[in-house]
């Protein structure tokens, strides 16, 4: 089981840098719509690159910080049957809507946006058809590594509720809201 822990963290950890990007390419995007502002409106200067640009920032920002949020237990749930029930039963739950949903779907999202959408724009190098446009093949590889990285933390998780089942790890699964 040890290995699986160390795994866990190691996830756990590359989440975490992810998750600071995510928080650094947020603040970037505010910076760049307030510059964009000050040159539209205070200089009537305007180009497309800086809006697209700001699109960008939080598109990949969104996509690298969901894994995080995921180990956060950031993401919304309903709770109607969750909060009712023992905690082994909380951990079995988490533990087939892993196996069920969460890790099939990312690894599929993952599969198809590699296939059709980043591979072919990469082959050609495809950039934006606005004036002034940025290259759109960068953006269109944050979902699959957005997706990857959702399945890598769908392991993370699932090792640890397997591990809490064991005894093997505390697990706090009162989902209320996100612990800070």
């Amino acid at each position: 089981m040890q290995p699986f822990i160390r795994f866990s963290h190691a996830v756990d950890m590359l989440n975490g840098w992810f998750g600071q990007l995510a928080n650094i390419l947020i603040l970037l995007a505010c910076v760049v719509n307030a510059s964009n502002a000050l040159l539209r409106y205070g200089f009537d200067l305007s180009d497309n690159w800086p809006l697209e640009l700001q699109w960008y920032l939080f598109g990949a920002a969104v996509m690298l910080g969901a894994s995080h949020t995921l180990a956060q237990n950031g993401h919304v749930r309903v709770d109607i049957i969750y909060g009712n029930v023992s905690e082994r039963t909380r951990l079995w739950i988490d533990i087939f809507g892993l196996l069920l949903f969460l890790l099939p779907a990312c690894a599929l999202f993952a599969w198809l946006s590699w296939k059709t959408l980043f591979l072919p724009s990469w082959d050609i190098l495809e950039h934006s058809s606005n004036s002034g446009g940025l290259p759109r093949y960068p953006i269109k590889f944050m979902l699959p590594l957005g997706f990857g990285l959702l399945v890598l933390q769908g392991l993370s998780e699932l090792v640890k509720r397997f591990a809490a089942l064991k005894g093997k790890l505390q697990l706090n699964t009162h989902y209320e809201r996100p612990e800070q």
